[in-house]
């Protein structure tokens, strides 16, 4: 049963002139005090979660976005600061991009905000699609190099895994030498230790499915992670088939489930009078939540024109782009009432009856009192009739 709620923000602060005939991508160029404005957004939308009882805030880890799309660069310093405004809760990593830092200075970051937090950090690890900035950082990203990040990320995580997971430990991979073979006041070093180690074990990670090959779901099931589907190219009409993978992969485990387990799904959701009136209220931020996410291979059957079009405001309305009506009509979006909102959600609970979380949000694009104003509506008039099941 599905009895959690959650939300992901990309971190996206207010933006003008949105939608086809918007401000191209690439032209925006934010100031310094407009792309700080995302912290202040962050606390309002946290604070409108906390009062209502959701159970965690998802954001995301992106760097040197001066569009204002993305402008979170470190979630657990964040993370920490949030949980001293709030008692109940939980921040979700979503995600910290594994290619972008040292896994050790990732894993002792995690660790700290553990114990700063009570608890109240759910880690989360991704490969980056972004090349401007896994590549500055001086790695390969999926975009680029699609087999070398995959290489480096599985072993950054069974890194990380080890450091989570035993007292001591080392590594020593294609990538990672660790600890190095050094004398240390008086003793050749063999072993390190993360100090400290995590407060919660064993740590509950999660990943996004967005590719949903099978590597990557059974690596995943390897080291016991969860994963988010939705907001990739998994979520919409190919969320049925994930689900019956990764079933079958935890089964071919040895862990016998039902669909829906050790998952959950983001939906974007949008309410109004109607369903027609969503949809006419919501398509400029689902167009320029679109104009940004898929030059960077987020929607699947576009061609480089459609792409090229997408940069150009006189174009972009006449390329034959994907529409807010085919995105409500693939369930990727949930529009209408609170009353069909909820229809569509114990639909989703029946599908996938080992299910128990979803996220509801808004795309890149929605502004800071739309966000709020749909999450109180939702957590008032929708999410109490999930919640106190059973």
């Amino acid at each position: 049963m599905i009895t959690k709620f959650g939300s992901l923000f990309a971190g996206h602060v207010d933006l003008e002139n949105i939608g086809w005939t918007g401000t191209p991508v690439n032209d925006r160029w934010l100031s310094d005090e407009h792309l700080a404005s995302v912290f202040d957004k962050t606390e309002a939308i946290v604070l409108k979660m906390e009062e209502l009882g959701y159970d965690t805030f998802w954001a995301a880890e992106h760097h040197f976005q001066r569009e204002g799309y993305e402008c979170i660069p470190n979630l657990m310093l964040l993370f920490v600061h949030l949980a001293h405004l709030t008692k109940n809760l939980k921040f979700g990593c979503g995600f910290n991009i594994s290619p972008m830092w040292h896994p050790l200075r990732l894993a002792e970051d995690f660790a700290m905000a553990d114990h700063m937090t009570k608890g109240r950090v759910v880690f989360g690890v991704g490969r980056g699609y972004h090349s401007r900035e896994v590549e500055t950082f001086g790695n390969p990203s999926t975009i680029i190099d699609n087999e070398a990040n995959r290489e480096l990320f599985e072993e950054q995580t069974e890194l990380l895994m080890k450091a989570f997971n035993q007292r001591s430990f080392s590594h020593h991979g294609e990538h990672y030498n660790i600890p190095p073979d050094v004398p240390y006041r008086g003793y050749d070093l063999k072993e390190i230790t993360l100090v400290p180690r995590p407060r919660t074990l064993p740590v509950e990670c999660w990943q996004p499915i967005v590719s949903a090959s099978q590597r990557a779901m059974d690596f995943m099931v390897k080291h016991g992670m969860k994963g988010i589907i939705g907001g990739g190219a998994a979520a919409g009409g190919t969320t049925d088939r994930v689900m019956e993978q990764w079933r079958d992969t935890l089964a071919a485990s040895g862990r016998e489930t039902e669909l829906g387990t050790d998952l959950a799904i983001g939906y974007t959701i949008h309410i109004a009078e109607t369903p027609e009136r969503a949809i006419e209220e919501a398509r400029d931020y689902f167009e320029e939540n679109m104009k940004m996410f898929a030059p960077l291979g987020f929607v699947r059957g576009l061609t480089s024109q459609q792409i090229a079009d997408l940069g150009d405001a006189a174009k972009a309305p006449f390329a034959g782009l994907p529409t807010l009506e085919q995105a409500v009509d693939t369930g990727s979006w949930l529009v209408g009432p609170p009353d069909l909102i909820a229809e569509k959600i114990r639909d989703v609970q029946e599908r996938y009856p080992g299910l128990d979380s979803i996220n509801v949000g808004s795309v890149i694009g929605t502004p800071q009192d739309v966000i709020v104003e749909q999450l109180d509506i939702f957590g008032k008039e929708v999410m109490p009739e999930f919640v106190n099941q059973g």
